[in-house]
């Protein structure tokens, strides 16, 4: 039995989905109807060689719906958004989209603070937003966390989570993923710890450099905030682990990717100011706040974003970098950078040109 059939056949057993009510397509749904919102055949049951498993769904409307995934490495369920493609007629690919340093269980998400559900309502990519893994870097912790529990993203975004989702989902096996601050590092590692299975990589505003006393303190500050040791994460801060979980170091295993980086300098630039200010997060301190810390945080990831830049300059990577005279570290200049970035990762998966061309293209320059 194919792959396929057995997930639909997986969907026919005990284990009960939930399933809310399917709101009918409006004028921005065009037909055709999407296989899976409109019927609700998602095999809603799908249990993997590894014990992850997807144990229920909600329906929202016609293109957006929530699978909830059992992680057997961490032992938990996870809620994932999913916005499907514009034309689900056929299989398409798959962009894994992170949030930050909150894991979306905060307000400051990419739903709440820009306007990529808009944004993708065009586009044929099926777009996969997992809740969860605050203060993480979403990766696999080498001990337990009084604070973080035993967090092993890693291995979920890289081994349970992508055949779950191109089975239930029907995709095209095709994969990109992009992150912004804290996931913005975490983009770079995993798509350097899985070889071959995203073929296009951006990073907003994060830090490739986690090996480096710089690097580590932009680390420590974030998972401290969350209230975790980052000794739990990668050990001591000279434990060789720091060092094998480091993009700039293992910037080689980049090669052959789509790759895209962005990052402003930390002085304000046009969207810090009263009528275009966007959060930090939930405690921010608003504009001041934005403008102060985040003006920090982005002069620190400006500094790692440059020596990025310089490091596939010489290895002979070709990669996109988008980095601005102004800006903080803060959600317009990532909605900003999102549509910039969309042609590089729009390429990556195999999207024919027309898909491509964003909706507004901020100025770039490519290794």
């Amino acid at each position: 039995m194919g792959t396929r059939a057995a997930l639909l056949a997986a969907a026919s057993c005990s284990l009960v989905t939930t399933v809310t009510t399917v709101v009918p397509p409006g004028p921005a749904f065009a037909a055709p109807p999407d296989p899976i919102t409109a019927t609700a055949t998602l095999a809603g049951t799908t249990v993997s060689d590894d014990g992850s498993a997807i144990t229920g769904f909600e329906v929202h409307d016609g293109r957006n719906l929530t699978l909830h995934v059992h992680s057997a490495a961490m032992d938990t369920d996870i809620a994932v958004e999913v916005q499907r493609p514009a034309d689900p007629s056929a299989p398409r690919p798959v962009l894994y989209l992170l949030n930050g340093a909150g894991g979306g269980q905060d307000t400051a998400t990419w739903k709440r603070n820009t306007d990529a559900t808009q944004f993708f309502m065009d586009k044929n990519v099926n777009v996969v937003m997992p809740i969860g893994g605050a203060f993480t870097y979403y990766t696999d912790w080498r001990s337990a966390d009084p604070k973080l529990g035993q967090p092993m993203w890693k291995t979920f975004l890289t081994e349970e989570l992508p055949p779950l989702v191109d089975a239930a989902l029907d995709t095209d096996g095709t994969h990109a993923i992009a992150g912004m601050s804290m996931s913005g590092t975490s983009v770079l590692q995993l798509a350097i710890a899985a070889p071959g299975l995203y073929r296009a990589v951006a990073a907003y505003s994060g830090c490739a450099q986690i090996s480096d006393p710089v690097g580590q303190k932009f680390a420590n500050l974030v998972i401290s905030i969350g209230g975790g040791n980052p000794v739990n994460m990668y050990g001591p801060l000279d434990d060789p682990e720091w060092a094998a979980n480091d993009p700039y170091v293992h910037a080689e295993a980049l090669r052959g990717m789509e790759i895209y980086v962005s990052n402003g300098s930390g002085l304000p630039g046009k969207h810090d100011n009263v009528a275009d200010t966007r959060s930090l997060g939930p405690a921010d301190g608003g504009l001041p706040q934005q403008i102060l810390v985040g003006g920090i945080l982005e002069a620190a990831s400006d500094w790692c974003a440059r020596n990025l830049k310089a490091r596939l300059r010489e290895m002979s990577i070709p990669a996109t970098f988008d980095i601005t005279q102004a800006g903080t570290h803060s959600w317009g200049y990532w909605q900003d950078a999102l549509r910039s970035s969309w042609p590089v990762l729009a390429k990556g998966m195999g999207l024919p040109d027309a898909d491509w061309a964003p909706e507004t293209q901020r100025s770039s320059e490519t290794n």
